[in-house]
């Protein structure tokens, strides 16, 4: 317990400082926990296979899918250095598209010129791989871009899934009762799931009466409080989705590189979901602010 809090105090104050540097400082911590992110699945999956003891093989398809996640998070700076408003979004877009397709592509194209070295099932958890960690992760990133106060949206994704988890767990030991997935996470509760999002709500209404007093020409409590509501429930499928895998493939931690948390996935299953929610939301309830 003692090494989980002081990592999770380390992260918590590493995420407020990239939060506020943004630039290309988050773009690589981004960048490196994309990749690592990758690297944890590909092994969970068995698309990384152990030869001799600790020996592990780095193999084509982890290969293109390490390259692809590099490109990724290059195009995106470059985009963020270049672009700003609505062409900002475009180019992202644009760019980000442009990656995954040619990701599956050249993925496909080495199955087939290597075949039968290869089985299709590889290449599935590859592509999946691919669209679960770096991309879905790389909407942080997009979120701290995004407009004049990218940096609140960008802290709308860890408030939704930090303090949804927190009070989550807290409500779920002092009232828990029903149990919410009694296969896969036996410890929560629906009453746990209403207090997380209670929690997530009303966090997300106390930051935008802050940015209301910061910014009095702007007003967003209704859409500070759906993004609240709907990156909880998301967050909350996040670790769940996380868990679903590693119960399918009989492991306990995706990784062991952060003490007391386990891998990149285990400690950022919530957040790879609710990033790309608070974003897309956010775009479409807040706009250009």
């Amino acid at each position: 317990m003692k090494e989980r809090i002081i990592s999770g105090t380390i992260i918590a104050a590493a995420i407020i400082v990239l939060g506020l540097v943004g630039g290309y400082p988050l773009a690589n911590v981004l960048l490196i926990c994309s990749l690592i992110g990758y690297y944890e699945l590909m092994k969970a999956c068995g698309v990384l296979k152990l030869v001799r003891k600790r020996q592990e093989q780095f193999n084509m398809i982890s290969v293109i899918g390490f390259a692809s996640t590099a490109a990724l998070y290059f195009m995106l700076q470059v985009c963020a250095g270049m672009y700003t408003g609505s062409e900002l979004l475009q180019k992202s877009d644009f760019w980000t598209l442009c990656i995954v397709t040619a990701f599956f592509m050249i993925s496909m194209a080495g199955y087939v010129f290597a075949f039968p070295k290869y089985e299709g099932n590889q290449i599935m958890i590859s592509v999946f791989g691919f669209l679960y960690c770096p991309v879905m992760l790389s909407f942080v990133y997009r979120a701290r871009t995004m407009g004049r106060f990218g940096i609140f949206v960008y802290a709308l994704i860890f408030i939704c899934s930090s303090v949804c988890d927190t009070c989550a767990y807290a409500v779920g030991m002092m009232l828990g009762r029903h149990k919410m997935a009694p296969v896969l996470s036996p410890k929560k509760t629906v009453e746990g799931a209403v207090g997380g999002v209670a929690g997530s709500v009303l966090v997300c209404f106390l930051l935008s009466l802050l940015m209301e007093y910061l910014y009095p020409d702007i007003h967003l409590q209704l859409e500070f409080t759906v993004l609240g509501v709907c990156g909880a429930l998301i967050s909350m499928i996040g670790d769940l989705a996380a868990s679903a895998i590693k119960r399918n493939h009989n492991i306990k931690d995706y990784g062991k590189l952060i003490p007391g948390h386990g891998g990149i996935m285990d400690r950022f299953d919530s957040i790879i979901f609710t990033a790309p929610m608070i974003y897309f939301l956010a775009v479409l309830l807040i706009g250009e602010i």
